[in-house]
């Protein structure tokens, strides 16, 4: 009786990406490998590493028509120290007027008459900007002050409001699955950033969800029934379920009291991609087979509808049995991008993995994952699947085995360039919703070629892609990059085959206030472009969570190649310092404007270190990272090309 071919079946049915696809004719993917020891580097994201941690309140502000005609709005303002900072996003047209009551009841006095510091603003997440006017207070009153708008038109905005005290919300997604009718789900908490010995509490928490159906507020119990551990033990949860496709943002509020008994106030936002999908998997014995003395083919059977896009990132445990047959033997990870071909998805294994692990069969493939490409959502996840090797190719038996790159990428592509690219180059390489950041110091480097695509959103692949195409000209190049260009490169790096991979010189990529963790801005530029619909749009990639789902499938090997660096704002004693007066409420110090310090650390890769007087883009307060002549001479002497 001959075998069946039964692989696993997958349907799906998922909108189209926000993104343009890139064509199947344009991709040249690598067959990816690791090592055991990488599989905990390789596994899927826990939600809690990816949490906001949050010291200020993005208040949302839509305006009612009032008795006298007029358009307003109020909400009590907890004020816990003698400073406030506050930052209005309205519609200009609308002539907002803000004021502030006292805990005392009187008057309400206009804050433009209160502020001691008053400036318009730009909040700036690179080309993105949303304009806001900034107030500073100083001898403030701390206690429960009421802030109100009034308007002479119907509107929508923001107040972004920074707390004086030391109190941190803590928020995160408790799962990924972004996807039509899986309930999404939140947990918050509150902690004391000096870890005094009694912590804040909250007394009421929200989740507030905007989604192509509008905005649903959902309140968040501690009862241990919503995803949040134990009943009353300061973890609040609350979940949801789309209904529909497309962007989603999510806001989660707390309030409630330090303990020195001063109120706060504090929020998280996040940007959430909803895919529709209908998956179903039936699980069953995949079936390998040699197709070299070294080289082992899988195909995983699928079936998809509708489908975003063409490939997938695909990761996966390879397991054998130890020759003695008494325990199951780690034998590597196998993954990568993977293209459709006739409703498969091919993966591959080097046999040298078999032989250094020692291992024989029955093999089993587990802890497997489908991921959409643009923004890592789990399309399939199967714990474990039998997998039938066949006749194992003589590899598979060898005595000793050094890890080699064909292992770890797969061979490389016969046609050695991947074109007709001619000679070497550097790559200069922006960052998302970038105008030309490096046309004007272009001449500091040598051999050199600006990457142009301009103010534009794209995900992490497909920023990939365009730099592959745009570097075919030449046999060979590295990349100096900025902001999400660094991570882009090394999306590339790892992917796909390039240019990049026939480069020669010490550094293949270096990157300049790269955010590899994520940056906070992301979260809160979608809820403000929700509203006002202004910028590039929303980018996931660069969301904490989003940042992290991309990591969980860089492995080490491919990150050992990027060289980093990070800077922030020079630091004065005797004077309030930032690179953003706007975005300086949400980051915590150091930070570049846009890239925080610890979030623009790449773990594996070479940390060239940390320089102050610098901010992220022109426009802030000190000079743009990308114009340091000494790093940029630095940057090109050690240039691989």
């Amino acid at each position: 009786m001959s075998k069946r071919r039964t692989g696993f079946l997958l349907s799906l049915a998922a909108v189209a990406a926000p993104f343009a696809t890139v064509s199947a004719a344009q991709l040249a993917t690598k067959q990816l490998a690791g090592p055991p020891s990488e599989f905990a580097d390789m596994a899927a994201v826990e939600p809690a590493r990816t949490a906001v941690h949050s010291k200020s309140a993005l208040l949302p502000v839509r305006l009612n028509k009032q008795a006298n005609g007029r358009y307003g709005w109020q909400s009590t303002l907890p004020v816990e120290g003698e400073d406030l900072r506050l930052l209005s996003f309205s519609n200009a047209k609308a002539g907002w007027e803000l004021g502030l009551r006292d805990p005392m009841g009187t008057r309400a006095k206009s804050l433009r008459d209160m502020a001691q510091e008053l400036d318009h603003t730009n909040f700036a997440l690179e080309g993105q900007n949303f304009p806001a006017v900034r107030y500073g207070f100083k001898a403030m009153t701390p206690g429960d002050w009421t802030l109100s708008v009034d308007a002479d038109a119907a509107g929508e905005g923001f107040l972004l409001v920074e707390g004086a005290g030391k109190t941190r919300l803590m928020a995160h997604q408790t799962n990924f699955n972004q996807q039509v009718g899986k309930r999404l789900g939140f947990v918050a908490s509150v902690y004391d950033e000096e870890g005094g010995d009694s912590a804040p509490q909250i007394a009421e928490a929200k989740l507030r969800v905007r989604g192509p159906d509008g905005i649903v507020e959902y309140p968040m119990f501690d009862d241990g029934l919503h995803g949040d551990g134990k009943a009353l033990d300061g973890l609040f949860g609350a979940d949801f379920a789309p209904t529909a496709a497309g962007e989603f943002t999510a806001q989660v509020f707390a309030t409630g009291r330090a303990a020195d008994g001063k109120g706060f106030i504090r929020s998280a936002e996040f940007a959430l991609p909803v895919v529709a999908d209908e998956l179903s998997v039936r699980a069953g014995t995949v079936y390998g087979k040699s197709i070299s003395d070294r080289r082992l083919a899988l195909d995983l059977d699928v079936s998809i509808a509708k489908a975003s896009s063409d490939h997938y990132r695909v990761i996966g445990e390879v397991w054998g049995t130890s020759r003695d047959g008494k325990r199951a033997v780690p034998v590597a990870w196998i993954g990568g991008m993977s293209e459709v071909e006739q409703g498969r998805l091919p993966l591959s294994l080097d046999a040298r993995w078999i032989a250094k692990a020692h291992a024989v069969g029955p093999f089993t493939l587990r802890n497997l994952r489908i991921e959409d490409p643009n923004h890592f959502i789990p399309l399939a996840k199967i714990a474990s699947l039998p997998v039938d090797l066949g006749a194992l190719p003589k590899a598979a038996f060898e005595r000793t085995v050094s890890v080699d790159d064909e292992m770890l990428q797969g061979p490389r592509p016969l046609n050695a360039n991947l074109g007709k690219g001619v000679g070497t180059r550097l790559l200069l390489v922006h960052g998302y919703c970038s105008g030309d950041a490096w046309g004007p110091v272009a001449s500091q480097f040598a051999n050199a070629s600006v990457f142009k695509d301009f103010n534009q959103n794209r995900s992490h692949d497909q920023f990939a892609n365009l730099i592959k195409n745009f570097g075919a000209t030449w046999n060979s190049f590295g990349v100096v990059a900025h902001s999400q260009g660094g991570a882009a490169s090394l999306h590339l790096y790892t992917y796909y085959w390039s240019g990049l991979d026939y480069a020669t010189g010490a550094r293949l990529i270096q990157s300049v206030g790269t955010p590899y963790q994520g940056t906070a801005l992301a979260g809160n530029a979608a809820v403000l472009g929700s509203v006002f619909g202004v910028g590039c749009g929303t980018n996931t990639n660069l969301t904490y969570s989003g940042a992290a789902s991309w990591l969980a499938g860089i492995p080490t090997t491919r990150r050992a190649k990027v060289n980093y660096y990070t800077t922030s704002f020079t630091d004065r004693s005797w004077v309030y310092d930032y690179c953003n007066m706007a975005t300086d409420v949400l980051l915590s110090d150091p930070e570049d404007g846009t890239t925080e310090k610890a979030y623009g650390q790449l773990s594996g890769a070479v940390n060239q270190g940390h320089k102050t007087g610098w901010c992220h883009t022109s426009g802030m307060r000190d000079p743009a990272q990308v114009t340091d002549s000494s790093r940029n001479s630095t940057m090109n002497a050690n240039a691989a090309r």
